[in-house]
């Protein structure tokens, strides 16, 4: 009989970054401190991609033990609205539910690096508890899996969450938000695009972040995906060192489009705790956009977005390209030209 091929382990410390180059061995008294706060792991796929800009996103940093006073432990509010565990109820119209803590990596700028990893999957008793709160409150017409990262449970296991929100018959559409196409792509199996493949509406958005996550592997997940009827997004958090450049993010743009993904949003990075090295300005991020605008075709422009801190939600925050001039405005074309426009 023919053995069957081991799949590669993720590195999950420091130890394993350090075989590989990831980490320097002389910063390992430092860094374990940071790992201490905020778990290390790391897939082969993204271990075995070169790019700097990949490698960055997970490798742990000395600046994280920076703690700024803005920066909060739950920075987008998930804890002022959750209603029973596991679920966040922001908007009225759609609620958050934490199929999982794990994630297949730990992106060290992540908005919940409080929690993720502290914990497996949403036990059977806590999604009763969501189950009961969903049929009580029929103004919910979407659910958004996340976690951690809700593509880490088994097809099985994710088939059998689908089925019982399915049969509560108020829900327009699932939503799945996912590193996993990217980041640990063989686990886009065919039974798992199977069970995603229903009468209820499944959509999933894609984190990604720079244009060499895009492996050959990733395109493959993303086809099994689009073949099984998902609708894909993205979305994306505005890095500094990472992809706050014009050209790093038409690149990634334009190759999400090339595999079927449409740009969804920009993420302007939030106020976590530790991960201040990460961000730009908003005034940097608009220009960022407004640079876009004049080299990317309409299908290809993401939303950039501000989650407002304390759980307020998201508003665009894109450049302005319109103000006012007594009765008259002024608009700003992609070329930066401006033009009188009356509308009365």
């Amino acid at each position: 009989m023919t053995a069957r091929p081991t799949t590669p382990a993720a590195l999950t410390s420091l130890e394993a970054m350090e075989r590989v180059g990831l980490t320097d061995p002389a910063d390992r008294a430092m860094l374990a401190q940071v790992a201490e706060s905020f778990r290390v792991r790391i897939s082969p796929a993204m271990a075995g991609t070169a790019a700097e800009g990949v490698r960055a996103q997970f490798r742990p940093d000395a600046r994280e033990l920076q703690i700024r006073p803005e920066e909060l432990a739950d920075p987008i509010g998930d804890d002022a609205h959750r209603p029973v565990p596991g679920l966040t109820h922001r908007y009225p119209d759609r609620a958050i539910l934490h199929a999982t803590q794990a994630c297949e990596v730990y992106c060290r700028f992540c908005f919940r690096r409080e929690t993720v990893g502290s914990a497996g999957a949403l036990s059977e008793a806590e999604f009763r508890q969501v189950l009961d709160y969903l049929r009580a409150t029929p103004a919910v017409r979407e659910v958004i899996f996340t976690g951690g990262d809700p593509l880490v449970l088994s097809a099985r296991r994710l088939g059998g969450m689908l089925d019982r929100l399915q049969a509560l018959g108020t829900l327009d559409l699932v939503r799945f938000h996912s590193r996993v196409p990217v980041v640990a792509p063989e686990r886009v199996t065919e039974a798992l695009a199977g069970v995603l493949d229903r009468a209820l509406p499944v959509w999933m958005v894609v984190h990604v972040n720079h244009p060499e996550e895009i492996t050959e592997a990733a395109a493959a997940a993303l086809r099994r995906l689009t073949r099984a009827g998902v609708p894909l997004l993205s979305q994306t958090v505005l890095l500094r060192g990472i992809n706050a450049d014009p050209e790093v993010l038409e690149a990634l743009f334009r190759k999400l489009l090339r595999h079927r993904v449409k740009p969804y949003y920009l993420h302007h990075p939030d106020l976590a705790k530790g991960t201040g090295h990460f961000r730009l300005t908003l005034e940097e991020g608009q220009a960022i956009m407004a640079a876009l605008r004049g080299r990317l075709t309409g299908i290809a422009q993401p939303t950039y977005v501000l989650d407002i801190p304390g759980g307020h939600g998201k508003v665009p925050v894109g450049p302005e390209y319109l103000r006012r001039a007594g009765d008259s405005w002024v608009v700003t074309d992609p070329q930066g030209r401006e033009h009188l426009y009356r509308d009365l």
